[in-house]
């Protein structure tokens, strides 16, 4: 059994790998979407819960073993897998050069081509790694059949534990390696377990421990077995639609980099991990569980609800074990134990119940993000989702047990702890004594604050605030062009203070912004809000802003981009890397100006901004920089940027623009235009040149989509290569 372990262990971490690597490849070639997740997301699970299902009915429909051993077919379906790390990128960058040939520029359109070709790439090699679990238990029922009986819980944690170390682990390969390279890492580990397994199958065969022509005999059929589907089914529903609750809740704590998602992510496999360590020790002795299982299931799904109120002080970590660990270990414990109840060994029966779980994991994230969050608050989509258990929790005062005065004090006891944690959870948003909230399916949005202090949250982490640099955004860039202006593009809409600014030289824009509820707040930041979005030269598209670009013919002469804080946001280098700039260098006319800010410095961030810095240079052949105090203004040209002096580019701007350049400032007695000179004299006499930074770490390499420096830094930040500036990301 230990080699089972072993194989399971490895192909759990190889599987979160794939997943991690071939969500963000999709996300480079298809869009950093909500909708786009989703798609990639469920068509990894439909695979998983396809594969065992099929390979479960394929296994019982055999009369006899046909003279292959299991073993030996394990091994041939993890080499298979193997392969999928090659194939799957080609088979996206393929995917993308196809949507590129139709042209498809709606949106839904191209959510039904890309998704259908997702899963033409991803459902094949996942139906195989569902297709593991059931041929792993015939393979134990073929030579260790004493174990058979219990040989799903034990695989299942195996895998767990190897999924475990995948939660981090990929991490650090794709900051030493790329995101193909940790692919490769997947490829070896898959081959591995795949010659492994031959090997070992060989020497099962001499040692005669495998009886080729022995019948398959069908377990005896499990009690109540629609109900333990059901609960299969639930269990996955509600814990990975708590999972997107989770994510929502826990941001204004952890922020929005990987490693935040990471930690979240590892602390529910550690403790379903220890759940069924738990339950295979409980198990071994054991047939029936205490009643009050499912009741404590069902009060510990509303540990968030005060774990991540903002009115209690409390470590990071402290604050997600306490919310989550209970629930999840729970879990952790009922899942196998559920399955080993409904199976009894039976391979066909497992990959069964395996598919009705894996159903309810696909839908979960559904009904949370698309049915409850645009909707209700966080606190109360956690509460709608754990109301089956509580009704499941009910069970021991409907059944003999309600005779027994402990358990059901115990269960009143539990119930009336759930209803308290009911009451007292408090959502993020109630910490903030002035706030306009709104929901959509990608996430929820904040306006708090006053005045100047005017804030904008999403998921409860700062985006912006109301500062001059945001107008410096627009008004250099089109001060510096060569001509008169005729239209521009900003991504990233932010507080609209951008698309606001580059409104006032009168020429057409268009915001491409992510979060369709953050343009809603327009005028929560901008008096004039209403008015400047009425005018038919103001267009907001709701789309990530690289999938914008890709799908649409529109040329610009400015394209201005501020992506989300802070830098190693999780995706935002999507936004920096060269195979970016290549689309929107496509997307300018000649002569046309991109202008990139990067909210980090030299000093404070060499590695980062010497990646950026070089793919910037690597794309555009003119680049000029102008530091400000808490980052960097780059415009990109393929023609040369004329050196103007402050006074000419003021001079090139209209009075509107001129004025909504300085609204924040204290003009002088000199004038607004005096003003403006001065702000943007001091960008001129601070001006660098791209090989002082790139001077600063000479061996950073440039940033691609395949290597996402600004991400992934923990390694060079523990061997002391990160500037104190980002240590607090």
């Amino acid at each position: 059994m230990n080699w089972y372990f072993i194989f399971f262990f490895i192909s759990g971490f190889c599987s979160v790998l794939y997943e991690l690597v071939w969500l963000r490849l999709a996300m480079a070639q298809f869009g950093v979407t909500t909708a786009m997740v989703s798609i990639v997301l469920a068509v990894f699970m439909a695979g998983l819960g396809l594969g065992s299902w099929a390979s479960g009915r394929w296994l019982g429909s055999r009369k006899n073993n046909d003279g292959i051993p299991a073993l030996r077919l394990y091994a041939l379906v993890e080499l298979l897998i193997g392969a999928s790390g090659l194939v799957v990128p080609q088979a996206f960058f393929w995917g993308r050069r196809v949507l590129e040939h139709f042209g498809l520029s709606s949106s839904l359109g191209y959510y039904c081509v890309a998704g259908l070709w997702v899963g033409f790439s991803v459902v094949p090699w996942c139906a195989l790694m569902g297709a593991t679990l059931p041929v792993a238990m015939q393979a134990i029922g073929q030579t260790i059949p004493v174990e058979s009986r219990r040989s799903f819980s034990y695989l299942y944690m195996a895998n767990v534990a190897g999924a475990v170390v995948g939660t981090d682990l990929p991490l650090f390969l794709i900051e030493l390696l790329g995101f193909r390279g940790t692919l490769k890492i997947g490829v070896a580990c898959n081959c591995l377990i795949a010659i492994s397994a031959f090997a070992l199958s060989r020497k099962s065969l001499q040692r005669g421990a495998v009886q080729p022509e022995r019948e398959v005999v069908p377990s005896p059929p499990s009690s109540g077995g629609g109900k333990i589907l059901a609960l299969l089914f639930l269990s996955g529903l509600t814990s990975m639609g708590m999972e997107v609750v989770w994510v929502r809740t826990y941001t204004p704590y952890f922020g929005t980099v990987v490693y935040a998602f990471a930690s979240l992510l590892g602390v529910y496999l550690l403790a379903t991990l220890i759940g069924s360590v738990l339950y295979r020790r409980w198990s071994s002795s054991h047939t029936q569980e205490n009643p009050l299982l499912w009741t404590l299931l069902a009060t510990s799904a509303l540990f968030p609800l005060v774990a991540a109120t903002p009115f209690i002080r409390m470590a990071q970590m402290p604050r997600l074990v306490l919310g989550i660990a209970a629930f999840t270990g729970l879990l952790g414990f009922i899942t196998p134990m559920l399955v080993d109840r409904f199976s009894l060994g039976n391979p066909e029966k497992a990959g069964t119940a395996y598919a009705t779980n894996v159903v309810g994991c696909i839908l979960g994230p559904l009904l949370a993000g698309f049915g409850l969050l645009p909707f209700v608050s966080e606190r109360w989509a956690l509460i709608i989702l754990t109301l089956p258990w509580l009704i499941v929790g009910l069970a021991p005062l409907r059944r003999a047990e309600r005779s027994r005065p402990a358990v059901r004090l115990a269960v009143y006891a539990l119930l009336a702890l759930a209803a308290v944690l009911m009451a007292a959870g408090r959502g993020y948003e109630e910490g903030l004594p002035q706030r306009v909230v709104l929901r959509d399916p990608t996430a929820t949005v904040i306006a708090t604050g006053t005045g100047m202090d005017r804030k904008l949250l999403v998921n409860g982490f700062g985006m912006t605030s109301l500062t001059p640099i945001t107008k410096v955004m627009a008004h250099l860039p089109l001060a510096f062009l060569d001509r008169p202006p005729q239209d521009a593009l900003v991504i990233c809409f932010g507080m609209g203070t951008t698309f606001r600014s580059l409104r006032s030289w009168g020429i057409p824009v268009t915001a491409a912004e992510l979060v369709p509820s953050v343009p809603r707040l327009f005028s929560y930041y901008h008096s004039d809000g209403e008015k400047v979005l009425a005018s038919p030269l103001a267009h907001v598209v709701i789309d990530d802003g690289r999938r914008y670009l890709e799908r649409t013919p529109q040329q610009y002469d400015i394209i201005t981009i501020d992506p989300p804080p802070p830098l190693q946001a999780a995706g935002s280098s999507l936004l920096y890397s060269e195979e970016f700039y290549a689309i929107a260098r496509r997307h300018l006319r000649p002569g046309g100006i991109l202008q990139q800010w990067l909210p980090a410095t030299s000093e404070d961030d060499p590695i980062d901004v010497a990646a950026v810095a070089r793919s910037l240079r690597d794309s555009f052949p003119y680049v000029r920089v102008f530091p400000e105090e808490f980052g960097l203004h780059f415009l990109c040209s393929d023609r040369p940027i004329l050196n103007r002096s402050a006074e000419d580019l003021v001079q090139r701007m209209p009075a509107s623009a001129v004025t909504d350049l300085v609204e924040w400032d204290s003009p002088s007695e000199d004038g607004i235009s005096a003003a403006a000179e001065d702000r943007l004299g001091d960008l001129l006499r601070g001006e660098l040149t791209v090989e002082q930074l790139i001077a600063r770490s000479p061996d950073t390499p440039a940033l691609t989509d395949d290597r996402p420096i600004t991400e992934y830094y923990i390694l060079r930040g523990w061997f002391g290569r990160r500037g104190p500036g980002t240590a607090s990301h």
